[in-house]
């Protein structure tokens, strides 16, 4: 059986970090961790072969040789994915499509010929079983969820091309115990924290090693830290003893709730092992609007001083805000712009408030008959999917008010500054400056210091931190040059 296991191509978003990988010679952040697993779970006699579109062009050949063509994608690979499955349909290719689109919208792809939902730990053995008897269904479908502990290392002898990634993946753990109302995280993976052993996550951690990968890894977790006496008592431990043992190979990032903050001495692990950034989904200084969400584990703290404790202690924080609740008052664009360039947040997502299918504000919508049209699965576009309390294009003009007040050159600088102020980053012993990273420098002094907007501000950063703390140097040409993509994206 000849499989080719095809992720759709990435549209410019925010997340998708284009330009910026440009400075590195790199086409985009990570592999697609998803396929790579699907991969281990088919049979080892199967051949496999990996197209992900964002590095590579799908051939008419590539769908030839294949007896299926496994799709997986996000809501915001919806448009390649039709043109995918479009494409094998037109070539006589059987198609096999899962994921977190098709879980969540599979009514929607009626052309595809297998549906494999759910967690592919559990579905996608139903799929083989009746593909080898020469009976497979049009869906597969199933609420039971996936006991990580027996879940395969991924693949990672499919990726040919490392070095057009800038980052490998790992996942630690899946569902989350919060309940936000716009989020569809514990709808695709539940509220039960289930979590691979510490023997797991260093067997992945070695096998993307033996791989040749030296360089970032991103723990994809939707919160990393959502059982942290395990975290404390074994995984961290774990991680830290096989990257003293490899010296250091590795730099880490993930995503965690704001509750990280409460405990310093889980930041402080952390950052032993290896972790430098972690992504935390703030969205609004409104106590109101964070009560109406769900997000209580932000409600009764001060937000500004969290964040701020967790960069003290040497991880960077990256945040997600929305405009858009129901609850929203006439001040909460200047109250959301004065927070982040107060936090020292550089890399700021804000975004509209969506309402993807599943979730309990689409429910809580579509009972209010206020839904527009399904959601495009891009955060930072400016396309309503529901019909806002807030007057339309109060809300819009604002929303762009507070994306050109945080990404013009003057702002954006002075939040690196307020940043590195506060940021303490440790003491990297084993660091190294690698040829693609003086490679970026030296674009970077050309395409932001010379012929880009906002240079006098690109070299008063430099400036001021070779004096002030030169330590992060490399810190602030990274964030430079996000700021140029951050740019470019928004069209300032």
């Amino acid at each position: 059986m000849k499989i080719l296991l095809v992720y759709p191509e990435n549209p410019e978003t925010f997340w998708d970090f284009r330009y910026a990988l440009k400075f590195v010679s790199r086409k985009a952040s990570s592999p697609p961790l998803g396929l790579l697993t699907v991969s281990s779970i088919l049979p080892e006699n199967w051949e496999k072969k990996l197209c992900d579109m964002t590095v590579s062009k799908l051939t008419d050949k590539d769908i030839a040789w294949a007896d299926f063509v496994f799709i997986s994608a996000m809501s915001v690979q919806s448009e390649s994915a039709k043109e995918v499955i479009a494409r094998c349909k037109s070539l006589g290719v059987k198609t096999v499509a899962g994921g977190p689109l098709f879980t969540s919208t599979h009514e929607e792809y009626d052309e595809v010929d297998h549906l494999v939902l759910g967690e592919a730990e559990i579905t996608l053995p139903l799929f083989i079983k009746d593909i080898e008897n020469g009976c497979p269904k049009k869906i597969y479908l199933s609420d039971e969820k996936a006991d990580l502990s027996t879940t395969p290392v991924p693949s990672w002898n499919l990726i040919k091309r490392k070095s057009k990634y800038n980052s490998m993946a790992i996942q630690y753990t899946r569902g989350c115990p919060f309940n936000c109302e716009f989020c569809d995280v514990t709808k695709l993976f539940g509220h039960k924290l289930r979590s691979k052993t510490a023997g797991q996550v260093v067997r992945e951690l070695e096998s993307i090693y033996a791989s040749g990968w030296r360089g970032g890894v991103f723990f994809v977790d939707d919160n990393f830290i959502g059982n942290k006496k395990v975290l404390k008592n074994k995984i961290l431990p774990a991680i830290t003893q096989w990257m003293i043992k490899r010296k250091h190979p590795f730099e880490f990032n993930t995503q965690a709730s704001i509750d990280l903050a409460d405990d310093e001495e889980l930041i402080r692990m952390m950052v032993t092992a290896g972790f430098n950034t972690v992504f935390v989904g703030i969205e609004t200084p409104d106590e109101n609007c964070l009560t109406e969400c769900g997000k209580f584990q932000n409600n009764n703290r001060d937000l500004l001083a969290c964040v701020k404790k967790i960069q003290s202690l040497g991880i960077q924080v990256q945040g997600g805000f929305i405009l858009g609740f129901d609850s929203d008052p006439p001040n909460i664009f200047e109250r959301m712009s004065e927070f982040i360039q107060s936090s020292g947040i550089v890399t700021a997502m804000v975004g509209l408030l969506k309402a993807p299918k599943g979730t309990e504000l689409h429910k809580r919508l579509e009972k209010e008959n206020r839904l527009l049209q399904n959601w495009s699965g891009n955060n930072t576009d400016t396309a309503m999917d529901f019909v806002p309390k807030m007057d339309s294009d109060e809300l819009l003009n604002g929303y762009n008010n507070v994306i050109k007040s945080l990404y013009t050159p003057k702002n954006f600088y002075a939040r690196v500054k307020n940043l590195l102020r506060n940021y303490n980053p440790p003491k990297n012993k084993h660091f190294k400056i690698k040829f693609r990273e003086m490679k970026a420098l030296v674009k970077s002094v050309w395409l932001i210091g010379v012929v880009g907007k906002g240079r006098t501000h690109y070299w008063r950063l430099l400036l001021w931190s070779m004096l002030r703390c030169p330590r992060s140097l490399p810190i602030a040409v990274t964030l430079a040059i996000y700021g140029f993509h951050f740019r470019k994206v928004y069209g300032i």
